[in-house]
């Protein structure tokens, strides 16, 4: 593990800039980190192109002390606006390497551990995806879901954009994930509580509230339900849900960081843009 982090400053987190969209970029320009020591938990759902993906990271790498990053859905699209043609595994191994040329830490590489306030705890980023194992109500089988979904017309563009290669699926590239992932933090030594970050929640209860409870499939796996505590856990962030909240499950702290589109934040009350602080821990936060 990297434990070169100095002893202060604020460990804060953000998801879903999404770029693309002009408004959003602009936040990403004026964004700024609160003190010369804090780190920036960058939770997926950068951008859907290789060039914007680079242009946000290298901002963000150029004023936070440290940048980790892990892989939304958007940023695993092979989008036809993107110059990259890469699919599956080959573009996900493509941004890990663009990342470490920019000094930002991935799922891939060491788990650094934060020092500063409420510290120290590991940070682990996390790459896990989904299995299609948060059903509807009434469904049994992912194929039922599905069938389900596409009748209510609620479908995330992943069936169309997200390719698995080599994987015949994408839920077989997820067990793989969960596999080499459970093992990696299975290895952290014992004597340090974690904050885990993941594009999707690790358990399923944000996804209660969902407007169209359908989505939930593309949402999480089952699998990953007992890291929080089996990896001891002081706060879970995730994003991917566009529903920016603090929750409490089982003891531990899970964070909503999503920026999400233009027409969602401008319905919110609190300034767009601005990255939530994981650690040190609100006061009243548990």
């Amino acid at each position: 593990m990297d434990s070169t982090a100095g002893r202060r400053g604020n460990l804060l987190a953000i998801s879903d800039l999404h770029i693309g969209y002009a408004e959003n970029r602009d936040l990403v320009e004026k964004m700024r980190p609160e003190s010369d020591d804090d780190w920036l938990l960058v939770a997926g759902d950068v951008a859907e192109t290789v060039a914007d993906i680079r242009w946000a990271l290298e901002t963000l790498s150029a004023r936070f002390a440290k940048v980790v990053w892990t892989p939304g859905n958007h940023e695993l699209w092979t989008h036809p606006s993107d110059a990259v043609r890469l699919r599956g595994v080959a573009r996900y191994e493509h941004l890990v390497a663009l990342c470490r040329e920019l000094g930002v830490t991935t799922p891939e590489d060491p788990y650094p551990v934060w020092e500063g306030g409420g510290g120290p705890v590991v940070v682990a980023p996390l790459f896990t995806l989904y299995d299609y194992s948060f059903l509807p109500q009434g469904c049994v089988t992912p194929e039922q879901g599905l069938a389900y979904a596409h009748e209510t017309g609620v479908v995330c563009t992943d069936e169309f954009m997200l390719h698995p290669d080599p994987y015949p699926s994408r839920d077989a590239w997820c067990r793989a994930r969960i596999a080499e992932t459970e093992r990696r933090l299975a290895g952290l030594p014992g004597d340090l509580p974690t904050v885990l970050v993941n594009h999707y929640p690790l358990d399923r209860h944000p996804t209660d509230i969902l407007r169209y409870p359908e989505f939930a499939m593309w949402c999480g796996t089952g699998l990953t339900a007992d890291w929080h505590r089996r990896f001891r856990a002081e706060v879970m962030v995730y994003g991917h849900l566009h529903i920016p909240r603090s929750t409490v499950h089982e003891g531990v702290r899970f964070e909503e960081v999503s920026v999400g589109y233009p027409r969602e934040w401008r319905k919110r009350s609190t300034p767009p843009g601005t990255p939530r602080r994981v650690l040190p821990a609100e006061v009243g936060a548990r």
